[in-house]
């Protein structure tokens, strides 16, 4: 049988009178793009007390933090002597932004994060008991959740806050049936198994350039999409007869769009100038491993929390484009010098019209002067 999981002295609970005076940040404060949310009363689950001498007894607990986008990710504490708060907002860190850089987790981080990878809820209670039996252990009446969280949390002290469990009495309050299960689970998890596991990439996603632009009766572009999530939205802001496009000029639609993606804005000939935007949604995991630290911890310090479980989390990006209409030109009519009439032109042939006239006016002056010149002979 499993012993008396209610008798908890210690630990980690949160005194009402330090909660009181812990006031979260504003949401402004943090850092652009990082998650972000709260511990949420009646979202943990709890293990057994685990003892580490010193009367340091604290309750294992698997706790529930609400991302600001809705989402519910799974984690456990890895600063075993501050206290947790409900009202502080806790913001997602890399870990070399750890509060105390001098803490074990610094040099041990990778093994925390092998913990957080091979141990509950990671795997689920049968999963993990099948690993540890290969081992060669027994368990008695199988693992329990209980047991599988305490197991988990009691190791990630270990590496975090180099804390370990008193050999011969580690759980105060639990018969010997569950604490030889939990000391099993707790010495593979800390074992020569555990051979670290770095931090993982989180879910981003980008487009550039974030803003471009071009005439109508072009596509403007190409707007290049870089993402380690899976694109689930896309939506646009365009005139009537705008659309996004590949290069080849297809309509895309949301399935379309993935990492390496490029789009285009097609503007129609007849849209007048003007502006648009165009947004993209994306989920990924928000990975085991990743550190939470309380926004405000400077002033109000508040117990760090890692992820025990991957979850979804949801990233968005948009870009603007502009574009301006081309006037057309149309030239202006000539009409030649003095024509008048409204009839068309002559065609210019290359030849002086008015030679012509000259010579037959040359010849008429030229005849007249002959004929003068035999009348005045004859008349001699």
């Amino acid at each position: 049988m499993h012993g008396r999981s209610g008798l908890v002295k210690g630990g980690i609970a949160v005194l009402a009178a330090a909660a009181a005076v812990l006031v979260a940040a504003p949401a402004a404060n943090a850092d652009d793009g990082a998650a972000q949310g709260k511990v949420i009363k009646g979202a943990s689950t709890t293990g057994f007390s685990v003892d580490f001498g010193e009367r340091q007894q604290p309750v294992a607990t698997l706790f529930g933090l609400k991302l600001s986008d809705g989402s519910m990710l799974k984690m456990y504490c890895v600063e075993i002597d501050t206290d947790l708060s409900y009202t502080q907002t806790m913001v997602e860190r890399p870990w070399d932004k750890y509060p105390n850089p001098k803490s074990p987790f610094t040099k041990n981080n990778t093994k925390l994060n092998w913990v957080l990878h091979e141990g509950y809820p990671a795997h689920d209670v049968k999963t993990l008991q099948s690993t540890v039996a290969k081992g060669g252990v027994t368990f008695h009446d199988g693992l329990s959740e209980e047991e599988a969280i305490t197991a988990t949390q009691a190791a990630v002290w270990h590496f975090s806050d180099d804390k370990n469990l008193l050999r011969d009495k580690p759980l105060p309050y639990e018969d010997a049936d569950t604490t030889a299960d939990v000391l099993a689970v707790y010495d593979y998890l800390t074992g020569s198994a555990n051979t670290g596991i770095g931090q993982q990439p989180k879910p981003t996603l980008n487009i550039t350039p974030a803003k471009a632009d071009g005439t109508a009766g072009t596509r403007i572009g190409p707007f290049t999409v870089t993402s380690t999530g899976s694109i689930t939205d896309l939506a646009a802001q365009l005139p009537e007869g705008a659309k996004l496009t590949d290069a080849n000029g297809e309509e895309l639609k949301t399935g379309d769009v993935k990492d390496g993606s490029k789009l285009y804005v097609d503007i129609p000939k007849d849209a007048k100038a003007g502006n648009g935007e165009f947004s993209l949604k994306a989920t990924g995991h928000l990975d085991t491993g990743r550190l939470f630290v309380g926004q405000d911890y400077d002033k109000h310090p508040a117990q760090s929390l890692i992820v025990a479980q991957s979850e979804k989390a949801q990233v968005s990006a948009n870009a603007a484009v502009s574009w301006t209409v081309v006037a057309p030109t149309t030239p202006a009519p000539s009409t030649p010098a003095g024509n008048n009439s409204g009839q068309a032109p002559l065609a210019n042939t290359g030849v002086d019209a008015s030679l012509p006239i000259g010579i037959g006016a040359a010849l008429v002056l030229g005849g007249g002067a002959m004929l003068l010149l035999v009348r005045r002979r004859r008349s001699a």
